[in-house]
């Protein structure tokens, strides 16, 4: 009797123990990630790391909210931006900004009439110990690539910027080179002044993803704009210096690429957008006149980039019409073509985008 309670006390003792071990254990292995740092989390860590960046360019680049937002959307999408606005509106420097906390090189390209495609893309140099031609590469071949007044160089200059912008490469004589991977133009150009200038062909405007119009700032901004020049002034602070935290990575963009992609969109929502695109190309009996010629395919896929962007920095996992509708003016604007008949009446591509929004039924 003695022996047979001394084994049941052995066996609950063993059970107690088993079940204490069982709570450490499940504790350390199981409870554990939920505390886990957000860099280990691949998706969450560029969500993060672009509202930062976000975040960042909002104290830097005062009163251009809009401008910021479409900057960090150009870069998640893999494309290019055009910006149109007058002198001193903060186009350079929120381009500046952006480099400063990415991981990646930057240059400025100051388009002039004199400008050759060879500097834009490079040109061969001959090596005398060894009668050979290298080609040098020109600064085409960086990460982020402001051109800078792109209106101000004439059309074969301008014209050395398609295919880097749509392949992705450069072509020299037999050789073709690629461009980093990482790779995305901002285009400016100043819309009052025509003198001196050249209008952008429809083939190139085309390649840009958004074009997007800046204005002035509010009375708050402005006086904010006086602080921070004056802060900036006083502490001898530059816009490119090293010493800023990168914010986001080459890794971060490519994994944040990957999962806007995969968020869900509905298939009356593609339907929504490719319609909108359609009605460019063939609008209602009362807009026709207004309008030459429609989007092409590249609005097509330009709105369903900028959706699904849209989406991802909101933190949701799905698209809405309401983000197609978002975006529609930026990704429209510079692709439709108005009549003379527009032009003489003082109708804006904004004002017809509008239109085309109306008619085009929401799902």
């Amino acid at each position: 009797m003695i022996r047979s309670l001394g084994f049941l006390f052995l066996e609950n003792l063993c059970r107690c123990t088993l079940a204490s071990y069982n709570a450490r254990f499940y504790s350390s292995r199981v409870l554990r990630p939920l505390s886990i740092s957000p860099s280990t989390n691949p998706t969450a860590s560029a969500l993060d790391s672009f509202l930062a960046g976000h975040r960042h360019l909002q104290t830097q680049v005062i009163g251009q909210e809009h401008l910021v937002q479409r900057m960090l959307m150009t870069l998640l999408c893999g494309g290019h931006l055009l910006v149109e606005g007058a002198p001193g509106l903060a186009k350079t420097r929120a381009i500046k900004c952006l480099s400063a906390i990415i991981e990646g090189d930057f240059h400025r390209i100051q388009f002039t009439p004199d400008l050759l495609p060879s500097d834009v893309t490079g040109t061969e140099i001959y090596r005398p110990e060894d009668t050979s031609f290298v080609f040098q590469q020109g600064p085409i071949f960086h990460n982020l690539v402001l051109a800078d007044e792109i209106n101000r160089a004439p059309a074969k200059v301008q014209s050395a910027l398609l295919e880097a912008m749509a392949e992705g490469q450069v072509s020299f004589g037999r050789q073709t080179f690629p461009l980093p991977e990482l790779f995305m133009v901002m285009a400016t150009q100043n819309p009052i002044e025509q003198e001196g200038t050249y209008a952008l062909p429809e083939a190139q405007l085309d390649r840009f993803l958004l074009q997007v119009i800046v204005d002035y700032p509010q009375r708050q901004a402005e006086l904010d704009i006086l602080q921070l020049v004056r802060s900036e002034a006083m502490s001898d602070t530059e816009l490119d210096s090293t010493n800023q935290p990168t914010l986001i990575s080459q890794k971060q963009v490519k994994e944040a690429r990957q999962e806007m992609l995969g968020l869900h969109m509905a298939e009356p929502v593609e339907r929504y957008l490719v319609e909108l695109v359609l009605a460019s190309r063939t609008p209602p009996a009362d807009l026709a006149p207004y309008l030459e010629l429609g989007a092409s395919p590249r609005a097509t896929i330009g709105l369903d980039l900028c959706a699904r962007a849209t989406a991802w920095l909101d933190g949701r996992t799905f698209v809405t019409p309401e983000d197609v509708q978002a975006v529609a003016h930026d990704v429209l604007r510079h692709r439709l073509i108005r009549s003379f008949e527009a032009d003489a009446q003082g109708i804006s591509n904004d004002a017809l985008i509008e239109s085309l929004l109306e008619c085009v039924p929401v799902p």
